[in-house]
């Protein structure tokens, strides 16, 4: 059936009701607004800084000549894993025990899921005040990695909690009943049944973690420091690639490579996206 065919159609179903009609029209200029702003987003990034994107960008260490973004990159991804380590598993075994193991009518897990929507709200330069507060001044560790991590492990503890029990509850009942059928216990289903069913929803939470991760700069510029150089280890001071680009978009001295950095930026997010959305197929295929 020719696309010409199926436009037609759907004109003639619309007929008969002009309010139908109106609202698919505007949910039609809707999306395809959305799609032109993304695209013309990506199209002034990539004009605009591809150009400066030069091997001296990707030098080891950074100057005031090359604004390397390499000390960035590995610090952003030092970020990105120490936070998933802290809050993949807190966030996912959560809803599994407000999913699988509390009382669905319980007053004390709507209080829970009232909380994790709330915080979940909360301002990103609230979660940074309070890492520098508690994890740079309280706990002693300063300006580090491990400050920066730590709150961003509490900032996307919401989403992933969140995320990670709705793709439980997606899962239907009758999978647990039929594990139960077969003898085996409630444990060895939830692990064997239940999970390898919903990974693809939680790994969806979790790439929406790493896109906040990666494009975080309120939290970190009160935690993780704007130190440009690559520390020796995670209680040491540097900075992430999204503060990096803030940062020389802030001096106004470096706004090509400012906009260099941008490109890195949505290269990475979509190669992580990418990487991601291969592990969820291959995970949903085994």
């Amino acid at each position: 059936m020719s696309f010409t065919t199926t436009f037609r159609q759907k004109l003639l179903s619309y007929k008969n009701s002009p309010v139908s009609a109106v609202l698919a029209a505007l949910v039609l200029c809707c999306a395809l607004a959305t799609f032109g702003v993304l695209l013309y987003l990506i199209l002034h990034i990539v004009v605009q800084g591809l150009p400066y994107v030069k091997l001296s960008t990707f030098a080891w260490e950074y100057t005031t000549e090359n604004a390397s973004v390499t000390p960035a990159i590995i610090n952003t991804v030092v970020i990105t894993v120490l936070s998933l380590l802290f809050a993949a598993p807190v966030g996912i075994f959560s809803a599994i025990y407000l999913v699988e193991y509390a009382g669905k009518k319980s007053r004390f897990i709507e209080i829970i899921r009232i909380t994790t929507v709330t915080l979940a709200g909360i301002p990103s330069i609230i979660y940074g005040l309070f890492g520098m507060l508690f994890f740079v001044i309280s706990c002693g560790f300063g300006f580090s990695l491990l400050s920066g991590a730590l709150t961003l492990t509490i900032m996307i503890l919401p989403l992933i909690i969140r995320t990670t029990e709705e793709a439980l509850l997606s899962v239907p009942d009758s999978y647990r009943e039929g594990s139960y059928g077969l003898g085996a216990g409630k444990l060895r289903t939830i692990f064997h049944i239940v999970l390898p069913a919903a990974v693809p929803g939680i790994l969806a939470g979790i790439i929406l973690s790493i896109g906040r991760i990666v494009g975080e700069t309120a939290a970190l510029v009160y935690t993780a420091g704007t130190v440009a150089q690559l520390p020796s280890s995670v209680m040491g001071s540097g900075r992430s690639l999204a503060i990096h680009m803030f940062t020389l978009a802030n001096e106004g001295l470096y706004m090509d490579q400012a906009y260099a950095t941008a490109v890195i930026l949505l290269l990475l997010v979509v190669f992580i996206n990418g990487l991601s959305y291969y592990l969820a197929k291959k995970f949903v295929r085994v």
